[in-house]
């Protein structure tokens, strides 16, 4: 429940529409599936505790840690944990600029002022804040 999604949307990997929409629904139940197997994964722990040896325990013990680690994990955003905000912006002139010849950007000019924003970095921060020529914009990919 926590483990598809994760695998299936990562950047800069070809997501398909189907893998997509599998990882999409997977994503919106995992909350209530983890919760009715980590409490079964309880009960059952409970039943078989005084029936089982120290492994048996030990494998119970395992279960439960990762039972009870996926449900919070289920509820989790990690695709925050991923991308992180720009802090501060790094532009250089053009002519300073260090990009490869194929390496695509995202253009804004406004009046007089002009920024290119490399894809490579968009596409793990996603969204940025900015001011140019003195209005407040956001650029998002």
């Amino acid at each position: 429940m926590f483990f598809i999604p994760a695998f299936v949307i990562r950047p800069f990997r070809y997501q398909s529409p189907r893998a997509l929409a599998l990882a999409i629904s997977v994503k919106s139940w995992a909350p209530i599936v983890t919760l009715i197997l980590g409490l079964a994964t309880l009960v059952l722990a409970g039943i078989l505790w005084k029936r089982v040896s120290t492994l048996g325990r030990s494998l119970a013990i395992f279960a439960l840690i990762v039972g009870v680690g996926s449900a919070v994990m289920a509820r989790q955003n990690y695709f925050e944990w991923m991308f992180h905000p720009i802090a501060v912006a790094g532009f250089v002139p053009a002519s300073s600029a260090k990009l490869s010849g194929n390496e695509m950007v995202m253009a804004l000019r406004i009046g007089g002022e002009a920024r290119a924003y490399p894809i490579v970095q968009m596409a793990y921060h996603h969204i940025f804040n900015e001011t140019i020529a003195g209005m407040p914009v956001v650029v998002t990919y």
